[in-house]
């Protein structure tokens, strides 16, 4: 059966100091064309990764606008999870043969779910599926209503895709009312979509991952991992897998330190249940550390969570984001946001998040190196890197901007 997930309640007044006044008074205004609508969303999982940050905000302040809401977490196991990491990964380039044993899982598991959307007996104006996991729901849900409209959203960069796994797929994403990619850069090449729809993603402002904290709260969480807030460090926030490079970044770090000797490197990753890759990769970082006492690996599991996140990216000396691929990068986001000097890579959405000064783009592990060496050298050069950052976010990656896109996408598909 699917889970449903009770996010809490959020109210949209609380964000109407932060955004801009015509941005609150559009969303006031859909919410009351659309008073009373009913929406589903369906993900894979409510715990780690962005989609489920998302989602915890994006709900409640859904609901607060005057659309009634709900968040569904769909049925699945270890077999159905380990083939959709492997789509994941296909999907953004990586080699996989798909064969018949897992494409029978993952439509044994969608229909399943399917099936118990059908009994649950709600009718939903809009379904909004999340990523590749779900996305057969639409082909076995005919029971629902026809006049429901169903929404896919691609987090992944599919620029390109392994075509096998994508070849498969697109029968059924091309059936959707819409498809929601981040930026067309992401679209899958040669692929016509009807319902094409680009929206970037957001972070929320106020949630403990990024709400404000004193530079004093801040040093005091650090400090309590081990960290010597007394010495420079610098600070990567991803999950642990190829696509975001830990290795890549220790090498970096390695660079550094020849420069900078005191520099210390602190590495946070969430562990979530639908990616069974992440332990191997986990354990293969700490090999390659080395011992390294200067070197800090996190999660999740050993007590890091929300607020201890906000407080390593809130006093950082660097935040890098070292990706190979990358759908959007909420983490480079939140760096942004909390006005800290950033080196990223030149991939999927990063380059559009860091507009020019607000952060420095990189190609290759002495690029990496270079950036966060003059970064650590010349402070006044990163504090106003991390101004400019900060204000930039403020405009185009708050959770309002991604409410409002929402709703105007479903007045126009609702004829609201």
């Amino acid at each position: 059966m699917q889970q449903r997930v009770n996010p809490g309640n959020k109210s949209l007044a609380d964000y109407r100091s932060i955004v801009r006044r015509e941005l609150y008074d559009e969303i006031v205004a859909l919410g009351e064309r659309l008073r009373g609508k009913r929406v589903l969303h369906v993900s894979a999982t409510s715990f780690g990764g962005g989609v489920a940050e998302i989602l915890y905000t994006l709900v409640p302040l859904m609901r607060d606008a005057g659309l009634e809401t709900e968040w569904d977490i769909m049925f699945g196991s270890e077999p159905f999870f380990n083939v959709t990491k492997s789509f994941h990964n296909a999907l953004q380039g990586a080699d996989y043969e798909l064969t018949v044993e897992d494409r029978a899982i993952y439509e044994e598991y969608n229909r399943i779910s399917a099936e118990s959307l059908q009994k649950s007996g709600e009718d939903w104006d809009i379904m909004f599926v999340h990523d590749p996991q779900p996305a057969l729901l639409k082909h076995f849900s005919g029971g629902l209503s026809p006049q429901t409209k169903w929404i896919w959203r691609c987090h992944p960069d599919l620029s390109t895709p392994n075509r096998h796994v994508l070849d498969y797929l697109l029968p059924h994403i091309a059936d959707y009312d819409a498809q929601i990619y981040t930026m067309e850069e992401y679209t899958p090449p040669d692929v016509h979509l009807p319902g094409l729809t680009l929206i970037p993603p957001a972070i929320d402002p106020l949630s403990p991952k990024n709400m404000a904290l004193s530079a004093d709260d801040s040093r005091y969480i650090v400090s309590q991992f081990g960290v010597d807030v007394e010495k420079p460090f610098m600070v990567q926030v991803s999950r642990f897998d190829p696509w975001k490079d830990p290795l890549g970044v220790i090498d970096a770090y390695r660079l550094v330190k020849d420069e900078v000797p005191e520099v210390q490197l602190v590495l946070i990753g969430s562990m979530a249940h639908d990616d069974p890759e992440g332990w191997d990769y986990w354990y293969k970082t700490v090999n390659y550390a080395d011992g390294d006492r200067d070197i800090f690996l996190f999660s999740n599991l050993t007590n890091v969570g929300a607020i201890e996140v906000n407080a390593f990216q809130s006093i950082a000396d660097v935040v890098i984001q070292k990706s190979i691929r990358e759908g959007f990068g909420l983490v480079v986001t939140e760096a942004l946001w909390k006005a800290r000097p950033l080196v990223a890579s030149r991939v999927g959405g990063i380059p559009m998040q860091v507009d020019a000064g607000g952060g420095m783009l990189v190609d290759t592990i002495p690029e990496v190196a270079s950036a966060c060496t003059k970064l650590l050298k010349d402070r006044d050069f990163a504090r106003e890197m991390g101004r400019h950052g900060k204000e930039h976010v403020r405009t185009h990656y708050l959770t309002p901007r991604l409410l409002r896109d929402d709703l105007l996408l479903f007045a126009k598909l609702l004829g609201a």
